[in-house]
Order: C-alpha cells, then sequence, then structure tokens
C-alpha cells in the first residue's frame, strides 16, 4: 500500500538528510585544528625546501672544485633532505584524508545498514498488519453474510416474536448482543490496524528515501576514500623513495671521503711545490723566500680566523630567523689550495696564502672571459662535506664548455700544461710591476691556444674553458700572484 507522503513526514525527511549534513560538518569541524596544523607544517616544509634550492648555485660554486662524484652526491643528499620534510607533510596530510574518509565511509556505511534494517522492521511490521487486516476483514464479511440471512435479528419485535420462551429470549439476545460486540471490536480493530499501516508505509517511504541519499553518499564516500587511498600510498612511497635516495647519497658520501681527503693531501704537496717554483721564477732568494712564505702564514691565519668569525656570526643569524646552513662544522684548517681551492689539512707549508701581496691594487689586468660574472669570489672556504676550511686561491668566473680564455696582461707564457688539481694551465708571468713580480694563470681549459716561451698580449686567446683537473663543472679559474702569492684578482682586474 502506497501512500503520498505528507508535509509532515517530508519534514522528517528533511531533518533526517539534515542530520546527514550535520555529522558531515562536524566532522569538518572536529578535524579543523589538526588540518590547520598540517598546513602549517606543509608550508614550513616548502619554504624550507625553496630556501635550499636558492642555495643550490651557491652549493654548486662552493663544490666547483672538489672530487666530481663526491659533490653530485652531496648536491643530491641537500635537494633530498629539502624534499623529505614536503614529502612527509604531504604524506601526513593524505594519510589524515584518508583517514577522515573512512571514518566518514564508516559511519555512512553503519547509518545505511541501520536504515536498511529499520525497513525491514517496517515491512514485517506492514505484512503482519496487512494480514491481520484481510482476518478482520474476513470476520466482518462473515458477520456480515450472518446478518444477512437474518442469523442476526437484533430488533426486540424479532427477538419477542421469535422466542419460544423466556429463556429462549435470554439467550438470543445474549448471542445476539456477544455477536454486534464482536463485530464493534473487529471494525475498531480494522480501523486501528489501517492507521497502523498506514503510519508504518509514511515512515517506510520515508526510510526508503533516505537510504537512496545515504546509498548515493556511501558511494561517492567509497570513491573519495579509494581515490584517498591511493593518493595516501603515493605519498608513502615518494618519502620512502626519497629516504632510499638519502641513504644511497650518504653512503657514497661516506664511501668516497677518504679517497677524496687522500686526493686533497696530495694537491696540497703540488701546490706547495708549484708555490716554490713560481717563487724560484720570480728570482727570489731563498731569504726573500722565506720572509714571502712567513708573511704570507700570518695573513692566510688572519683572514682564516676573520673568516671564522663571520661564519659563526652567519649560522647565529640563521639560527635565530629560523633558517638553516648547508655548512658542515668546521674542522681542522688547512694551508695548501688545490686548483683554486686551497687550505686542507696538510700541514705543509705550501700553498698560495691570501690578502692583497704588496697592497696591490689597480686595474692591471682585463676581463679573461667573455662573461663577466663572478660565480665563487676568492677566500676562505668551509668544505661542506669534509668540514674544514680551504682557501679558494683565485677568482671562479663564468664561462660556457670550449669558449675563449683571453690573456689578462700582456706577458710571456711560462707554461701551457697540465698541473695536478689545476688541470690545463697556461702560466703567465708579467714582469715587475711596484717593484714586485706578477704572474696569472688560467687553469681547467680544455685545451691551449699558446706554448711555453710565447709573447702574449691583454685579450689574446690562450686556451678554451673547460673542466679538467678537480673541477665539479665547466668555469675559469683565475690566480694572480705576487711574488708568489696570491692575492685576490679582482682588486687588480678591471671589471
Amino acid at each position: 500500500m502506497k501512500v503520498q507522503l505528507t508535509s509532515h513526514v517530508r519534514l522528517l525527511v528533511s531533518a533526517l538528510l539534515a542530520a546527514v549534513l550535520v555529522f558531515s560538518v562536524s566532522l569538518i569541524s572536529l578535524n579543523a585544528a589538526y588540518a590547520d596544523d598540517l598546513d602549517d607544517r606543509m608550508e614550513a616544509a616548502k619554504e624550507k625546501q625553496a630556501q635550499a634550492q636558492a642555495q643550490r648555485d651557491d652549493l654548486e660554486n662552493e663544490l666547483a672544485h672538489t672530487d666530481d662524484e663526491l659533490a653530485k652526491a652531496y648536491i643530491e643528499l641537500q635537494e633530498v633532505q629539502a624534499q623529505l620534510p614536503v614529502a612527509e607533510a604531504a604524506l601526513n596530510v593524505a594519510t589524515k584524508e584518508y583517514q577522515t574518509a573512512q571514518r566518514e565511509a564508516d559511519k555512512l556505511a553503519k547509518k545505511l545498514d541501520d536504515a536498511q534494517q529499520e525497513k525491514g522492521s517496517l515491512e514485517d511490521q506492514i505484512a503482519a498488519n496487512d494480514e491481520a487486516m484481510d482476518q478482520a476483514r474476513s470476520g466482518v464479511a462473515e458477520m456480515a453474510r450472518q446478518a444477512a440471512r437474518g442469523d442476526f435479528d437484533m430488533s426486540s419485535v424479532s427477538l419477542i416474536v421469535g422466542a419460544d420462551s423466556t429463556e429462549d429470549f435470554v439467550s438470543r439476545y445474549s448471542m445476539n448482543t456477544t455477536a454486534l460486540r464482536s463485530q464493534t471490536k473487529s471494525l475498531d480493530k480494522l480501523r486501528e490496524t489501517r492507521a497502523v499501516s498506514r503510519n508504518a508505509q509514511v515512515r517506510l517511504d520515508a526510510v526508503n528515501d533516505i537510504i537512496t541519499t545515504l546509498k548515493e553518499q556511501a558511494d561517492a564516500k567509497v570513491v573519495e576514500t579509494q581515490q584517498k587511498e591511493k593518493e595516501a600510498a603515493d605519498a608513502k612511497a615518494q618519502v620512502e623513495s626519497l629516504i632510499s635516495q638519502k641513504n644511497s647519497a650518504t653512503q657514497r658520501i661516506e664511501g668516497r671521503k677518504a679517497a677524496v681527503e687522500q686526493q686533497l693531501k696530495e694537491e696540497d704537496a703540488n701546490v706547495a711545490s708549484f708555490t716554490d717554483e713560481i717563487r724560484e721564477i720570480a728570482g727570489l732568494q731563498e731569504d726573500q723566500r722565506k720572509e714571502e712564505e712567513r708573511l704570507e702564514k700570518e695573513r692566510r691565519e688572519k683572514e682564516l680566523e676573520e673568516q671564522r668569525k663571520k661564519d659563526a656570526e652567519k649560522k647565529k643569524q640563521q639560527s635565530s630567523s629560523g633558517g638553516n646552513s648547508n655548512s658542515a662544522s668546521s674542522g681542522s684548517s688547512g694551508s695548501g689550495s688545490t686548483g683554486g681551492s686551497s687550505g686542507g689539512n696538510s700541514g705543509g707549508s705550501g700553498g698560495s696564502g691570501g690578502g692583497n701581496s704588496g697592497g696591490a691594487s689597480g686595474n692591471w689586468f682585463q676581463w679573461p672571459t667573455d662573461y663577466r660574472v663572478v660565480t665563487s669570489s676568492y677566500g676562505w672556504r668551509l668544505h661542506p662535506v669534509l668540514g674544514y676550511y680551504r682557501l679558494h686561491a683565485g677568482t671562479d668566473m663564468r664561462t660556457y664548455c670550449g669558449t675563449n680564455v683571453y690573456a689578462g696582461r700582456a706577458g710571456t707564457v711560462q707554461w701551457a700544461q697540465w698541473k695536478g688539481g689545476f688541470g690545463n694551465q697556461v702560466l703567465i708571468n708579467h714582469g715587475t710591476i711596484n717593484g714586485k713580480n706578477v704572474m696569472s694563470s688560467y687553469n681547467h681549459l680544455t685545451s691551449f691556444k699558446t706554448q711555453a716561451g710565447a709573447k702574449v698580449k691583454a685579450g689574446d686567446v690562450v686556451g678554451l674553458s673547460g673542466n679538467t683537473g678537480l673541477s665539479g663543472a665547466c668555469h675559469l679559474h683565475f690566480e694572480v700572484y705576487v711574488n708568489g702569492s696570491t692575492i685576490d684578482p679582482m682588486t687588480v682586474t678591471s671589471r
């Protein structure tokens, strides 16, 4: 039996649907604070990642004169460490969203199950009512037939005339009264059962509408939950992949450290020999060489102490502002220069010292490349992997592989040959300036465009830029020597 929904039933349906909506909204409210926290963590992680990416170029320049394999592994490690917090935050968000969706799906499933159970109960009740009404209708119909046959004639005349005796009259009257009461009860029960059945049908219609709505919501939530589960699984896989990359890069770094440290020690020894060679070429006597070495050592120690103070102050500022540093903690300081990166932990006295030796200044040199960009300046550097200071004894200038490198000043080519960590090197002797010998070197070249003994003018091509020796990318490492000691080339080079 189908009954049209009345206005109060529609209100009931609306109330039930509103309850479902309130349930969803309440879940959102309960999770709002946690979601805000996840958003904050995600933003913080992204900010750190952006900072790390901005520092990548600086890091590559710092590692330009270290072992290529070590540099690549360290840069990869830094990138992974920058990506990992973002991936972990994304995993937290995805996991939370999946868990929330799953809980909502479970709640909807429970509501749907309850509604279906109520539907079954109402259908059973309606079926029972229908059966009761059928029975009641059968009873009423039978009594109607009996009345039609005259079995229940309740008129006074009929009862008196038809009675054979007083006892017969009483018996007839009692029987007819009982039949009437039974008929009345049957009719009342029929009306009551019909009313109950009508109300149950109305409730059943409302429940069916609720079931339809819940099924739609449940189906949609199942799809959403499956998607959130996939997103969480993908986020987890991303985190696991980054952790694997991190471990791999760390292992490669640790496996390469010892070899690189040994390599740098050997280069320190080579640079010490190179420095003595330059001083001999400059014509310095033994006592002059010793004096230059002493002054160089004093300058080096002073500059190193100043650099350490600067780094400490920078680290303090970064710490107070919530930043992070890519540099490792400082270890033992070095004394040599290797292919432009100088220092190392060698105890030798060789190595080009720092400072503007002899107060050198002025535009002695013109720019030796076509690109007027400095990628790494002269000065002390804290090696981010090995953890100790090394002197970057020249200026790194932007060049691209195979581009021209020019003599910065007129002079005589002392040599054009391989020089260990410097790679292919051209050394030019410019003679005496302000009473001191001045030379310059052009390092990491791919090939030479001059030879030993050649006279060159400022601007002559002496080689093509490259990535030979202890270098991580194509660039020009330019050094200037005054009486055999390195100075900051930018103090004597025209921009």
